[in-house]
């Protein structure tokens, strides 16, 4: 079988601007990494139409395929080993172990975990209620993409050897003005509302807390879940939020005609390039301030605390032993302790988990081995998240999951679904949450996740609110 094909294209620095071209195709996806803004970022992918996907949902799993079938599919296999064995299969073939390393995506998995999908890798209760209509998990077999390559200034089509698209049609639709397609405008038909009253939310703080004094946990991640009911196409919502608040680990997902996910997260999960495997897990955050003094102000209390330095290092610590599964013994390390990043509505704590993987082609097994990111859930894990099976009403769907792809040439990076929203086709929601420590205090906390999401809720309601 002959090699992948890469086709130059004038460069795109902004490679989120050709979705509209690609949006007829089915399940559309641009990882978008705002470069002009993040400028250490280094990558954009678009891609469309993929030859099948891989889904779960409340009763049903497996695969669908879309085109000619590429590999044997295995009966009665659970959805995680069945992606792992179709990474495996992919990667396998004569013309994958040639492909350049250096390369971000080469074919192979694109789309998201929910957070849920952690009971298919933990025994864990079921007691929350699940109401978003969308699959637990979507993943799609991508056999071409467009990639920007933002540090050499180029864009180029991939097309791998077992593509069925047609190469004259891709390069047609990179080619043609943006169609102006005659769809229904974006609207919300109320404002956002909370799933928990103060009362409610402080109650469950106070219920931590005792499970903290008990010796249970040290750590618990409490969200709560924003919702409003919509109407239209939900791209035109992504497009205000990416202007209101880029991250440099941003994608849009669109499901069907009435379905979306809108990450705007600033979170990487995981990254594996060329055996180096890499995490940034986020603990600590402050609001921006109104004028430079006030924000300094924020930044210093931010470094200087000691709740949010202990809470960021209990993620440090549960992190390194996540990847000490998979990784060669001795090469886990912490390259940044307690660094901070800014954006446009907070400071962020962040860390660096580093290390090196056994096997070029392990990044999946990499991911299954550390998902759900212990930024989201807390510490011990396990018990965390149990706790939260206890206490969130509803479930978090692709929030605190992760959008993550795996290439056959071995590579994959990933993000933590902070900053998501999940449009089903009814209701648009969005959750924020925080982790909450024995020195945490129930209305600091509880105004945070106002802090975290009110940029992405006060963007939507004043640009889309009828």
């Amino acid at each position: 079988m002959s090699k992948i094909k890469l086709i130059s294209l004038p460069y795109q620095p902004e490679l989120a601007a050709l979705f509209p071209n690609f949006a007829h195709l089915p399940f559309p996806i641009v990882f978008d990494s705002n470069h002009a803004t993040f400028k250490e970022t280094r990558f954009d992918i678009l891609s469309a139409a993929p030859a099948c996907t891989v889904h779960i949902e409340r009763e049903d799993s497996g695969v669908t395929w879309h085109q000619s079938p590429l590999f044997q599919t295995k009966d009665g296999v659970a959805p995680l080993p069945l992606l792992e064995h179709i990474m495996q299969t992919m990667t396998t073939q004569e013309w994958a172990q040639e492909m350049d390393a250096s390369l971000p995506f080469t074919g192979g998995l694109l789309g998201y975990y929910g957070y849920e999908v952690g009971r298919h890798v933990e025994r864990l209760p079921q007691n929350v209620i699940e109401d978003v209509q969308v699959p637990e998990l979507l993943m799609g077999l991508y056999t071409w993409a467009l990639i920007s390559d933002h540090e050499q200034q180029s864009t180029y089509l991939m097309i791998t050897p077992w593509c069925v698209q047609d190469e004259t049609e891709l390069l047609s639709l990179v080619q043609q003005v943006p169609p102006s397609r005659q769809t229904e405008p974006f609207q919300l038909g109320t404002p956002f509302q909370a799933n928990m009253t103060e009362m409610e939310y402080l109650s469950k703080f106070d219920r931590i807390q005792d499970y903290i004094r008990a010796g249970d946990c040290y750590q618990v991640n409490l969200a709560q879940r924003f919702s409003a009911p919509y109407q239209g196409e939900t791209w035109a919502a992504y497009q205000a939020l990416k202007q209101a608040c880029p991250t440099p680990y941003s994608v849009y997902f669109k499901l069907d005609d009435r379905r979306a996910i809108l990450s705007h997260s600033p979170e990487r999960f995981l990254l594996c390039n060329d055996g180096y495997v890499e995490s940034k897990p986020i603990k600590g955050t402050r609001p921006r301030g109104a004028t430079p003094e006030q924000d300094q102000y924020y930044a210093d209390q931010l470094m200087n605390s000691e709740k949010d330095r202990a809470e960021n290092l209990m993620i440090v610590d549960l992190l390194r032993n996540d990847l000490g599964r998979t990784c060669v013994t001795g090469s886990v390390s912490v390259p940044k302790l307690f660094a901070l990043e800014s954006y446009p509505n907070v400071h962020h704590l962040v860390s660096t988990v580093s290390g090196r993987v056994n096997q070029r082609h392990d990044p999946i097994r990499v991911f299954h081995e550390s998902f759900p990111g212990g930024s989201i859930t807390g510490a011990p894990k396990v018990r965390s998240m149990e706790i939260i099976d206890e206490l969130e009403p509803h479930q978090r769907s692709a929030y605190c999951g992760a959008f993550v792809y795996f290439s056959c040439n071995g590579q994959m990076d990933s993000n933590i679904t902070i900053r998501t929203l999940v449009a089903d086709g009814e209701n648009i929601h969005c959750w924020a949450g925080g982790g909450i420590v024995a020195d945490s205090v129930g209305l600091e906390e509880y105004q945070e996740t106002f802090t975290k999401v009110g940029k992405l809720t006060h963007t939507l309601e004043d640009s889309f609110l009828r």
